[in-house]
């Protein structure tokens, strides 16, 4: 018997966090982040990470775990939520893995594997050093001339991964696309029900933006002055994050808070169209436009019980 596995998923702004803690009330389940910010300490008001008051006594993993200075990555998301989906089983509950991250969702659900870590780090350190000098725009020209669809699926913006595809081709001969096209072609071990949130786009924009005012309102440059004193700095995983890089090269006087603030909003917008992009070309999965609810949460959930237990 397959071990049931909930998911819920969708674009920055779309309402997962309350949706997701009604479901787990209602199924018995607890809730593993599946996001790369709501990991870290300190950094709660640019992530929009869950409160206390709002998690309304059901158990949140993956919140509030690692230090701004520490690296996190979809390897070692893989093994903190096989722990954690273990802990849960063994009370009995349904794991309910909740973020936009999609690629961390993936590597739980299919298991996907990640033993060829490279031991001669040589390369990632002649890439980091080319970044450096040259910055992003020029390894992702790199990775386009090796793996056209790895360039089309990473943003530029994420050295990390375009980083890694570079040095998964040198070090294989294979492109990381092709990899992981054979590891999404894996059966799941999981009875699973993975449910994408969406609504209308000019709606979601508008939330979006609405958010990131919110987020300045509630002190996100006092949230960041204080990581920069503790030492952090824009070369960590953990500043790299949409809100946070941007608030940073104000701080350091790179331009104005009216353009940090222009330039947040328009890189979650992004985000949000790429995450959508990205779910569009996932197998098996239950879409839910809120628009066809009328935006009724309890509709949704009775819909969402429906195809967990059908």
């Amino acid at each position: 018997m397959k071990k049931k596995l909930v998911i819920i998923s969708g674009p920055t702004g779309v309402g997962k966090t309350n949706l997701s803690i009604a479901l787990a009330k209602l199924i018995g389940g607890e809730i593993i982040s599946a996001d790369s910010m709501q990991v870290y300490k300190y950094m709660d008001i640019g992530s929009a990470k869950v409160t206390v008051e709002e998690m309304d006594g059901v158990t949140h993993h993956l919140i509030d775990v690692l230090s701004p200075m520490d690296s996190f990555d979809v390897n070692r998301f893989q093994s903190m939520a096989y722990k954690a989906m273990d802990e849960i089983y063994e009370r009995g509950h349904i794991p309910i893995i909740v973020g936009g991250t999609g690629f961390y969702i993936q590597s739980v659900l299919y298991n996907i594997d990640f033993q060829n870590e490279p031991t001669d780090q040589t390369y990632r350190k002649e890439l980091e050093q080319l970044y450096t000098e040259k910055g992003g725009k020029y390894l992702h020209e790199m990775l386009q001339k090796v793996d056209a669809k790895a360039a089309e699926e990473i943003h530029e913006n994420n050295v990390k991964r375009v980083i890694r595809a570079l040095e998964y081709y040198k070090q294989t001969g294979e492109k990381i696309s092709d990899h992981n096209q054979k590891q999404k072609e894996k059966i799941s071990p999981y009875d699973f029900t993975y449910f994408v949130l969406t609504d209308d786009r000019q709606k979601l924009y508008q939330r979006i933006d609405e958010r990131v005012d919110e987020m300045v309102e509630q002190g996100l440059v006092d949230e960041v002055k204080k990581l920069k004193s503790m030492g952090c700095d824009s070369s960590m995983v953990s500043m790299q994050g949409i809100g946070y890089k941007e608030i940073l090269d104000y701080l350091e006087e790179k331009y104005s808070l009216e353009r940090a603030i222009y330039l947040i909003k328009q890189g979650s917008r992004h985000y949000a169209k790429r995450q959508l992009t990205w779910f569009r070309r996932e197998k098996d999965v239950t879409w839910i436009n809120k628009e066809d609810f009328s935006y009724d949460n309890h509709k949704i959930l009775e819909y969402m019980k429906q195809k967990i237990f059908q």
